[in-house]
């Protein structure tokens, strides 16, 4: 998964700094888009960030037993209770905040692979969560909240 995504971020990420460096690049017209694709890319980073920082403190330190993942005192984490998976939501929510952020075509390009990428990851880790948990709870859904 790590491997896959630097790989893919290098080459996406080179693509991108081409066309936001470029002298013809034309900024967002209007600051208030900069300063929504901020506050989403923002908004999804902490979440990410809070949703790892809850899988790692869920198992006791030098343990390999797994759990529920439970959302913590941590309001990001809230997320927990809708999906499986909310790091890769809020990895999702970041990416479309710097497409909004940046307006290239080659920002929103990255977005829709990664988020389709991250959705099959999900989507199997949705399923082992149930195979593993008998009382996993049946209304999470892999990803996207209500939907998938």
């Amino acid at each position: 998964e790590r491997g896959y995504q630097r790989r893919v971020r290098g080459g996406f990420s080179a693509l991108i700094s081409y066309f936001i460096n470029h002298p013809h690049y034309t900024r967002p017209a209007c600051d208030v888009q900069v300063y929504v694709g901020l506050a989403i890319f923002l908004i999804g980073e902490l979440g990410n960030f809070s949703c790892h920082l809850a899988f790692k403190n869920m198992r006791p330190a030098g343990s390999k037993t797994r759990v529920i993942p439970v959302p913590n005192s941590n309001p990001f984490t809230q997320l927990f209770n809708l999906v499986s998976c909310p790091n890769y939501t809020y990895e999702v929510l970041s990416w479309i905040g710097f497409s909004v952020l940046t307006q290239t075509f080659y920002a929103a390009l990255f977005t829709t692979v990664g988020a389709a990428q991250m959705l099959q990851w999900a989507l199997a880790k949705h399923r082992n969560y149930h195979k593993e948990f008998e009382k996993y709870p049946k209304n999470r859904k892999a990803m996207i909240p209500f939907l998938l």
